[in-house]
């Protein structure tokens, strides 16, 4: 079983009529989905509005396979992002976040011994006072021996202190054994440039990687996937073609789909993960990648179903 922790909120998305239709979203919620879709046991961990949204962001976490019974219900309002795509299909995003439910999770105490992993990131990491239930979860669940993974995925406009935030993020690297970040987001990270070339980044990473994650797993838009492997060797894997429509929920398509493979591949282990070979890990990156190509070409995180990538 794979538990993913975090979000679930609505993104306002632009039509081409010119208005904004709402679309279940959330980075954790968009993961749990897509291990789901993919055919692996998941559940997922949240706090969820009794509100419409909330009703839809439950029945879409059944139909996509994912299990809800971490999932607490609140009376408070889902959290919105209203979502802005530039020419390519990138999205910028403004939120409304103020007394959601999602930021309102408790501490659930000890997961199922049948947990084998734990997936966290993006506005849940930030958010308090559920931040610190999930970061308890993560310590908590990488000293019991699970394969913990990390996807940042960074908002700047919701991190009020830039350099306090970098520190909770080195703090916790200990505790991560997959830490999956895209290469915009690294250069925050770092506090490197916007236009640092990827050499930096890589420097990075492997500077993170000694901090504790097994792997670090770079997503480079465009240019496809890469992986600073347990043994030090980078393994870069071209991105497959698709007619993009937006690239919302591409990233936690990979995220997904990595520890579906993982889940496949029995190596849901910090120890497992660690010792895959070059051939593994262009196997288990061609796989995500061409999952978040199916994702980027349909609006909105659609991420595919197991006989959608069966089919490629």
């Amino acid at each position: 079983m794979i538990v993913v922790a975090g979000e679930a909120l609505v993104d306002l998305v632009p039509t081409s009529e010119g208005n904004l239709a709402p679309r279940l979203g959330g980075g954790p919620f968009n993961v749990a989905v897509a291990v789901g879709r993919l055919g692996v046991p998941v559940s997922f961990l949240s706090r969820v509005s009794r509100d419409l949204f909330g009703d839809r962001v439950v029945e879409r976490l059944t139909a996509s396979g994912a299990a809800t019974d971490l999932v607490t219900r609140g009376p408070e309002p889902t959290t919105l992002a209203v979502v802005g795509l530039a020419d390519d299909g990138s999205a910028r995003y403004t939120f409304y976040v103020e007394g959601t439910a999602d930021r309102l999770v408790a501490d659930p105490g000890p997961l199922p011994s049948d947990v084998r992993a734990v997936s966290f990131g993006t506005l849940s990491m930030v958010l308090e006072p559920g931040a610190s239930a999930y970061e308890a979860v993560l310590r908590r669940e990488s000293a019991r021996g699970a394969l913990t993974a990390l996807d940042p995925n960074i908002r700047a406009s919701l991190i009020p202190d830039a350099d306090a935030y970098r520190a909770r993020f080195r703090s916790w690297l200990p505790d991560v054994g997959l830490l999956k970040v895209s290469v915009e987001d690294a250069r925050w990270l770092a506090d490197l440039p916007e236009d640092a070339p990827e050499d930096d980044v890589l420097a990075a990473a492997r500077q993170w990687q000694s901090e504790g994650p097994a792997v670090v797993v770079l997503t480079r838009g465009g240019d496809g996937l890469a992986v600073l492997t347990g043994s030090g060797e980078v393994i870069h894997v071209p991105p497959v073609a698709v007619q993009v429509v937006d690239t919302i929920g591409a990233g936690d398509t990979v995220q997904g789909a990595l520890l579906a493979w993982l889940h496949d591949h029995d190596a849901l282990s910090a120890e497992a993960v660690r010792g895959l070979d070059g051939a593994s890990w262009i196997r288990a990156l061609s796989y995500a990648g061409a999952a978040a190509a199916i994702t980027c070409s349909r609006a909105g995180a659609e991420p595919p179903f197991k006989r959608e990538l069966e089919m490629t």
